[in-house]
């Protein structure tokens, strides 16, 4: 893959969505959990989404049992998500994040933000990685980092891509 927009991406329906759907925009990629104990994040991610989304920004959820801290279904991730925590940004599929099974998505994010101390691995749920409006992985969160801590990054993102 050359760029994230090259990669496509499963809907919980089963439907293929190229990632081109969200070009010119500043994404949040996340590898969600329901039953862990930063899946409160869940609230500061739908906060970010509410404030920037109608300025160019989208967080894009990825539900994930690679730490065995996610539902069985994707469906019943999104469901128990909207319920718990209001949130109405786009949850996707179940993926895996590493080894054989691992997504195009994620293989392509950790090659591309990769330094001594994420690695190629993602340890835990709740990584992040911000992606600029043309594409380009600027930066990977941790799980420990709140949501609110990446605002004025997201800011500055934005505000880049509205000076264009």
């Amino acid at each position: 893959m050359n760029n994230i927009y090259d990669i496509e991406v499963k809907t919980i329906g089963g439907q293929l969505v190229k990632l081109d759907k969200y070009k010119g925009e500043v994404i949040l990629v996340v590898n969600t959990a329901s039953k862990c104990g930063y899946t409160p994040q869940f609230e500061g991610l739908q906060k970010l989404y509410n404030k920037y989304n109608k300025k160019g920004f989208v967080v894009l959820g990825f539900p994930c049992n690679d730490f065995k801290q996610e539902l069985k279904k994707a469906k019943d991730a999104k469901a128990f998500c909207q319920l718990n925590y209001g949130v109405e940004f786009p949850i996707f599929d179940m993926v895996s994040v590493n080894g054989k099974n691992q997504s195009e998505l994620f293989k392509f994010l950790k090659n591309e933000k990769k330094n001594s101390f994420f690695m190629k691995r993602i340890n835990w749920n709740f990584n992040k990685f911000l992606i600029d409006s043309n594409g380009n992985v600027v930066a990977r969160y941790g799980t420990t980092t709140e949501p609110k801590k990446i605002e004025n990054r997201i800011k500055e993102l934005i505000e880049e891509k509205n000076a264009k």
